[in-house]
């Protein structure tokens, strides 16, 4: 029983370190990031498991977590709130050529994140040309060009 709890408390953490980190922290992941993510998993795997490397522990580890990813999508899918509380909500950061500073700060999100976006999807150049920049759940920007 150890085991599950454990399970879902390492599981619960990082989804809940990830949502506080924010969208831009997955989507665009550099050498530095996918280093830290090696270390974090060799973290929580010496976490989940403790002293006990069996196969056995290690399936029903993994079938844990699982079916804890099993419940949540079911969860997100009836129950909007939940969803958007875990999963975020689409947030415009261009309106009409003029960044939301606010928003932008907010999100983790500077001009030229956003300029980047517009050249490779558009081939835009300056903010003007953007109707509207858009942070999208999964963290990609879309832009669309006035």
């Amino acid at each position: 029983m150890e085991l599950i709890i454990r399970g879902a408390v390492i599981y619960l953490f990082l989804l809940l370190l990830f949502r506080v980190l924010g969208k831009r922290s997955l989507a665009e992941t550099t050498t530095f990031d996918f280093v830290l993510l090696l270390i974090i998993g060799e973290a929580t795997q010496q976490a989940l498991l403790g002293n006990d490397f069996s196969t056995t522990n290690a399936l029903v580890l993994i079938t844990v977590l699982m079916g804890i990813d099993l419940v949540f999508v079911k969860l997100k899918g009836k129950y909007k709130k939940l969803d958007r509380l875990l999963e975020g909500t689409p947030l415009i950061l261009v309106d009409h050529g003029k960044p939301l500073k606010g928003r932008m700060k907010e999100a983790k999100v500077d001009t030229e994140d956003i300029l980047e976006a517009a050249r490779i999807s558009h081939g835009l150049e300056q903010m003007h040309q953007i109707k509207y920049a858009v942070l999208e759940r999964d963290g990609q920007i879309s832009i669309i060009p006035s």
